[in-house]
This record gives structure tokens, sequence and C-alpha cells, in this order.
């Protein structure tokens, strides 16, 4: 009798163990590579990273950028990445495709990049610990030399280009007020109501 009672108790401790639910994440591209130089100051629509929720529990995920620890390439800021949705939730074995685009600044070292573009779970504040797990897919990128002009024509022509109907609108805007500007500048129109 004291054995079965020694066996229910340690059944009894090891049951939350046993009944835990499990975090896991995936990514369905393991490398990006872009074949063609990157110029200084445009955008560029990289292809979408899509999150899987590996695990059997509803979790909240986000993406970001890490590094390789002494990696012959140069870092790119994680500023220079643009995520849409950057932080979603996901039930089990649901996916997210997350867009991402790679806006360069007009003022960058050419050569060779690389980073990985990581998937997460957010660790929520409920007391519990966690262990801290990711997926990765690598990117790799070349950026090209060139002066300011060129790099501030990129820039603005990405920007039209990533924004567009948008910046098109806008420029019709400011077309339209500008000439009702010029207009009241030189012409003089008045109406009268009469009674």
């Amino acid at each position: 009798m004291k054995y079965v009672l020694f066996l229910w108790v340690i059944l009894i401790a090891m049951i939350p163990d046993i009944a835990e639910s499990r975090i896991g994440v995936g990514v369905g591209t393991s490398k990006i590579e872009i074949t063609e130089i990157l110029m200084p100051g445009e955008i560029y629509n990289l292809p979408p990273l899509t999150v899987i929720n590996t695990g059997d529990e509803v979790a909240d995920y986000g993406v970001g950028i890490s590094y390789h620890e002494q990696q012959p390439e140069i870092m790119p800021p994680e500023s220079w990445f643009i995520f849409s949705p950057s932080k979603f939730t996901l039930q089990p074995g649901q996916s997210q495709p997350v867009s991402i685009k790679l806006n360069i600044p007009i003022r960058t070292t050419p050569g060779d990049y690389f980073a990985y573009i990581e998937a997460h779970p957010i660790v929520s504040a409920s007391g519990q610990t966690r262990i801290n797990i990711a997926s990765a897919a690598k990117i790799y990128f070349r950026i090209g030399t060139s002066n300011l002009v060129a790099a501030v024509y990129y820039k603005a022509a990405s920007f039209w280009n990533a924004y567009n109907p948008w910046t098109s609108r806008i420029a019709i805007a400011i077309l339209i007020i500008g000439l009702i500007f010029i207009f009241k500048k030189f012409f003089k129109v008045q109406v009268n109501f009469k009674k």
C-alpha cells in the first residue's frame, strides 16, 4: 500500500510536466539571396517571410533582425527593415505571411551584407519562465557605390514607386494648389451677387 501511495504522489507531481503545452515557431523560407546590386537610397520589396506556429497553443509572434557573431559581412541595422505586420497572434498550425521592405539610407557603406530575419514568440509577462526560441531565414545582399545625387534620386524614385498611387495624388494636389496660387496672383476675379 505504501508503494501505491508513493507512485500516486510521483504521478500527480509529474502531471503538470506531462500536460504542459508547447510553444513553437517555424519559417517557410530558409534563405533570401538578392543577386542584383542594390543602390543607396532605394527601397526594395523583399520576398515575404511565412511564420508558422509549430506549437500546440495560441501565441503572439514578432519579427526582427539578428546577426551571426563575428561575421565577415557587414551587419545591416534593423532600422533598414520594415515588417508588415511586425507582431501578430497565431493559432496552433496557423501561418502568417510577413511582407518585408528594405529601406537603404542615402549614405551607406558599399559591400556585402548579411543578417537573419528572425521570427520568435513574444514571451508574456505572466510570470512563467519559457525558453526563448526562434526560427530565421538568412538574407544576403550587396550594396554598390553611388554618389549623393544618384542616392537622392534613388530614394525619391523608390518612395514614389513604393507609395503609388498616393504619391501621384499628392503630386496632383500640389500642382492644383500651385496653379490656383499662380492664377490668383496674375488674375483678379470678382464675383458680385445682385438682389
